[in-house]
């Protein structure tokens, strides 16, 4: 028998990143119902606002504070004002991200920075930050990942390189950091609409072809990858650790 209490995050604190829309708002809230108090940080303070007034609706705390996760100094600052308000997260969703498609002869050095910047980088200083405030206390990372972390992606060279290094970075951080009580998994995502993607989707072509790829013949739903996000951080992934979880109708498995 399954038992609720192991799905339950009641007296956890989640600090999700990117959290002003689309996947992030949607897993914080998901966070939020399975009993999780939640920080939203992202760039986007009135986004943040609306995002946190869903979370305060079902009865959990919402902190907003701003990140902008490209920048090292302001995740610094992050963890400094979390620190100052006695707020100790023990739970990381690392979401916050960027995509500009280019052909690969076209891609210059800011661009490339900026991706792998914001989707790499930043994704692992935010969470060293969160592990340096956890001073001993367990706790659980999960980072987006993409089908780009398993396949290629034609005009999508920077984002794919940064995905594919987020999944290897959640490997080597998972076997690093499991003897400190840290998991370390990464969520990734299928075909999902959000506002990065939404130039694809409004191309009735592209999505017609989409789909002929995939098992399920959908698209995903934002409430798709909540029980995934949920199963990671509970107690019932209590001996997973440096996974991926593909949320993706069966893309990956048909290919």
């Amino acid at each position: 028998m399954i038992h609720s209490t192991r799905f339950d995050l009641t007296g956890q604190l989640a600090l999700v990143t990117g959290a002003s829309r689309g996947i992030g708002a949607a897993l914080a809230r998901g966070l939020a119902e399975a009993g999780a108090d939640v920080v939203l940080a992202a760039r986007g303070r009135a986004a943040l606002e609306d995002a946190a007034a869903e979370i305060r609706a079902i009865g959990r705390l919402a902190t907003v504070l701003d990140l902008d996760v490209g920048d090292s100094t302001a995740i610094d600052a992050l963890f400094a004002e979390l620190a100052g308000r006695r707020l100790f997260p023990t739970i990381l969703i690392n979401n916050a991200g960027t995509e500009q498609v280019a052909p690969s002869l076209e891609v210059t050095g800011p661009l490339w920075d900026r991706i792998v910047g914001t989707n790499l980088k930043g994704a692992f200083f935010v969470a060293q930050g969160f592990v340096r405030q956890l001073a001993g206390r367990s706790g659980c990372i999960v980072n987006l990942c993409s089908l780009s972390s398993e396949v290629g992606i034609p005009t999508a060279v920077p984002y794919t390189a940064s995905k594919s290094g987020l999944a290897g970075m959640t490997r080597a951080l998972a076997a690093e950091w499991a003897p400190l009580g840290v998991r370390v998994n990464g969520l990734g995502p299928g075909y999902f609409e959000t506002d990065m993607t939404a130039g694809f989707y409004a191309d009735a072509g592209w999505r017609s072809a989409m789909l002929a790829k995939l098992p399920m013949q959908r698209f995903g739903e934002l409430d798709d990858l909540v029980g995934a996000a949920v199963f990671l951080c509970a107690p019932a992934s209590a001996y997973v650790t440096g996974q991926v979880l593909y949320v993706d109708g069966g893309y990956l498995a048909s290919i």
